[in-house]
């Protein structure tokens, strides 16, 4: 006696149809940004809600190496078998601590008043400390690629960003006259979080660039190019210039408004009353500086990228 047996299709069986699809996971880059970021935002409620002071130094670190480190990921992922994760590591700590040294030491040394020099003079300052250790980081590279020349130097210019980051929220700890300022800690690492990608990190991509760039021409490291030159001119203005925005705002105010003989004024310590317009154009000049700047470094980056990405094709 026959029976018919429906049985349900196999993956095999045409009526299986497609199997079901895998399930794509983040990228290690944003689990570091994800993952730390509720830990540092689960931190800033707890002590806010216990006032317990012991978890400020949590706050502290968490909150300025987070957008560093997830960059630093993002990059190493991209990079080549010579630039293994020690030497990642070790441009990360080298470039946060002797760069931060080594320009301290140098800025208390030539670096005495607030000026538009005094603001270029710390780009260079900085730019060049971040250049001598990435050339000491990379000097042992068998090959060197632009694209590596991207991804260590921006992994520099992050380790930077973070240990001064670090340094900033900090001093922000102790702004409140009668007492300890957490939110000022928290406004500072929020603020200098969002700025980050469009600074240090930024900048001495760059300057890796063109480094490498300049050695794959040459077969060896070398500062004296023409084109490691004029990376190292470009960005140590951009970074003064990023410094600088407050002050040139004013400036710029005061000249574009017919005021300019009140600068001097100003720059003497003497007193000035801004126009509601004046003070509208200051606002709008110091916010506008910053994003000019940010978009300079940006479309160099990504010249550079879009260079690689043709050279590899090709």
């Amino acid at each position: 006696m026959a029976t018919d047996l429906h049985l349900p299709p196999t993956p095999h069986h045409p009526r299986a149809g497609r199997p079901p699809r895998a399930r794509r996971s983040l990228p290690q880059w944003a689990r570091i940004f994800l993952t730390g970021g509720g830990l540092w935002i689960a931190t800033v409620v707890t002590t806010f809600a216990t006032g317990n002071v012991n978890l400020v130094p949590t706050i502290i670190l968490v909150g300025a190496f987070l957008v560093p480190v997830t960059f630093v990921a993002y990059a190493f992922a991209r990079a080549d078998d010579v630039v293994t994760a020690p030497r990642i590591f070790s441009a990360f700590l080298y470039g946060g601590v002797a760069g931060v040294l080594g320009a301290s030491v140098l800025e208390s040394a030539f670096v005495h008043r607030e000026s538009l020099g005094a603001f270029l003079g710390v780009g260079v300052i900085e730019e060049g400390v971040k250049l001598a250790v990435l050339w000491l980081t990379a000097r042992r590279l068998t090959r060197h690629t632009v694209r590596d020349g991207l991804v260590l130097g921006a992994t520099v210019g992050f380790g930077f960003a973070a240990f001064e980051s670090a340094g900033y929220a900090f001093h922000a700890l102790f702004t409140a006259g009668d007492g300890l300022s957490l939110l000022d800690v928290v406004q500072t690492e929020v603020l200098r979080g969002v700025l980050t990608p469009f600074g240090h990190g930024l900048w001495t991509a760059v300057l890796g660039a063109a480094l490498f760039g300049a050695a794959s021409r040459r077969g060896r490291l070398t500062l004296r190019d023409r084109t490691v030159v004029l990376a190292f001119a470009g960005v140590s203005a951009l970074h003064g210039l990023w410094d600088a925005a407050h002050l040139a705002a004013a400036w710029l105010t005061l000249y574009l408004t017919g005021s300019g003989a009140a600068w001097s004024t100003l720059t003497a310590g003497g007193g000035f009353s801004p126009t509601p317009e004046q003070v509208r154009l200051d606002t709008f000049l110091g916010f506008a500086l910053p994003v000019l700047d940010a978009l300079v470094g940006v479309a160099v980056v990504t010249v550079v990228v879009l260079r690689v990405r043709r050279r590899t094709r090709g």
